[in-house]
Parts: C-alpha cells; sequence; structure tokens
C-alpha cells in the first residue's frame, strides 16, 4: 500500500481562546478527489490555510509527500506541489490573462533574476519555453483567444478557469479548490463538474475541494470529509456521508438529502 500524498495528524490552530480547527485528522491518496464540506463558519477555509502555510499549527502535524509542511512559508510550499485557488477570485487585475498565468511560472525557473538583466542566451531559450508552457494550458482550457485581454474584462466563469490555469502552471500534485461553485448559475456549475473531473485526470492530480453546492461535491467527490465547529464530525463515501445521522443534523437536512 503507498504512502498518501497529503496528510493531516491531530491538526489543531487555535486563535486566542477559540480553536478553529481541533484534533484534525485524515489523508488524500495521489489521484483521488475529496470533498470538505461543512457549515459556514467549520473550519474548510482554515484547513487550507494551514495545508498551504498561510497558518501554522498550533500542534499536530501535516505531511506532503511523506515530507512536514509545518512552519514552512506558503511559496515553499507551492513548490513542493501543492497550488489553491480562493474563495473570492484573487487574478492579477491589471495583468492580461497570458501574463497571470506566465507570474506562476517563474517558481519554477532554472535562472534568476541575474540572467534576466544580462538576456542571454540561457535567458532568451527559457523565456520560450514558459510561452509555450502557458499557451499550452489556455488552449486546453480555451483561454488562448484572450491571451491579452486584462483578466477584469473577463466573465465570472473564465476568471474561475483562469484561476485554475494560474494554479496548474506551478505544477502541483495537489490542487486545493475553495468554493469554485460561488456565483455560478445551474449550467456554469455543470460545466464546473466537468472542468474538475477532467483536470484532475489530464494532469494526474489529487483535489481536495471545498464547496457548499451539494450537488457539485456529491456529483464527483470520492470521498467527503464532514467538519463542524473544527472538528470532523465523519467521513466516507457520498452515499455514506448522505445517510449519516450527525451531518443531516449539523450541515445537510432532511430535505437535502431527499433532494
Amino acid at each position: 500500500m503507498s504512502d498518501p500524498l497529503l496528510q493531516l495528524e491531530n491538526a489543531t490552530v487555535q486563535f486566542g481562546g477559540l480553536k478553529a480547527v481541533a484534533d484534525l485528522s485524515f489523508q488524500i491518496d495521489a489521484g483521488e478527489l475529496v470533498g470538505l464540506i461543512g457549515p459556514n463558519g467549520a473550519g474548510k477555509t482554515t484547513v487550507f490555510n494551514l495545508i498551504t502555510g498561510v497558518y501554522q499549527t498550533t500542534s499536530g502535524q501535516i505531511f506532503f509527500d511523506k515530507k512536514s509542511v509545518v512552519g514552512r512559508r506558503p511559496y515553499k510550499i507551492t513548490a513542493r506541489g501543492i497550488a489553491r485557488t480562493f474563495q473570492n477570485i484573487r487574478l492579477f487585475a491589471s495583468l492580461s490573462v497570458f501574463d497571470n498565468v506566465r507570474c506562476a511560472c517563474n517558481m519554477h525557473l532554472a535562472h534568476g533574476i541575474s540572467h534576466s538583466l544580462w538576456r542571454g542566451a540561457g535567458f532568451s531559450k527559457e523565456e520560450a519555453q514558459v510561452e509555450k508552457d502557458v499557451m499550452e494550458l489556455l488552449e486546453i482550457f480555451g483561454l488562448d483567444g484572450e491571451r491579452d485581454m486584462m483578466c477584469r474584462s473577463l466573465p465570472y466563469g473564465d476568471q474561475r478557469r483562469l484561476e485554475i490555469v494560474r494554479a496548474l502552471a506551478t505544477r502541483p500534485k495537489l490542487l486545493l479548490l475553495d468554493e469554485p461553485a460561488a456565483g455560478m448559475n445551474p449550467t456554469e456549475k455543470v460545466e464546473l463538474m466537468k472542468l474538475i473531473r477532467f483536470t484532475q485526470k489530464k494532469f494526474k492530480l489529487a483535489v481536495l475541494l471545498v464547496e457548499h453546492d451539494m450537488k457539485v461535491v456529491m456529483g464527483i467527490c470520492e470521498r467527503i470529509v464532514v467538519l463542524d465547529y473544527g472538528q470532523k464530525i465523519a467521513e466516507g463515501t457520498p452515499a455514506q456521508i448522505r445517510s449519516d445521522s450527525k451531518v443531516i443534523a449539523a450541515y445537510l437536512g432532511k430535505e437535502t438529502v431527499d433532494a
């Protein structure tokens, strides 16, 4: 049996007297699509912030690819292979679609700032490769025609796609998606589900999805972890979660289950 890609062991973060996440343990295997759900304030985004180094654990451990990421800076964790999107889209509004993705490629450049100042043969070769890589990603996600458009001018759904493309440009092994369906209409949500599945398979990624829309979660996740007040109250397949009495009482409600 292979080691998990991501493993949380009794991860806890405390702000003053409040435990936002308490003794949380779960794991994600390579290539797995896992949902993280719970009521507002349950600690879902806090878990993302712990995994990506925005917050540090008060106690407990977080391992990624068999190495601890506790105490690591966010950019170091990204370089190891964890990328994320945000509940509120955080693109660089004044940059073009192309430049939003290109900036994410800088993490893996072989040459530093001195090379860019001298602009030698190595710099030109690397820049050409970056442009090729960016355009390939934009083409895959149907955004190549908007490469020079300011990202603030993109429709909402395209901005969501661009944020995923920018995350993929960091070459992750694990992609964290924080409420990607927020603000989308039913048709856009169906397309989003297809996009997440496609991304997982195409790039051979593990995905951790935070989402309130249960049709999205139940429709694509292989396994679901449920939080309430920072604690895990359930974990299992969509069918198991749908029938779990604790989850129904804390979050889903009978109408949602019956829908």
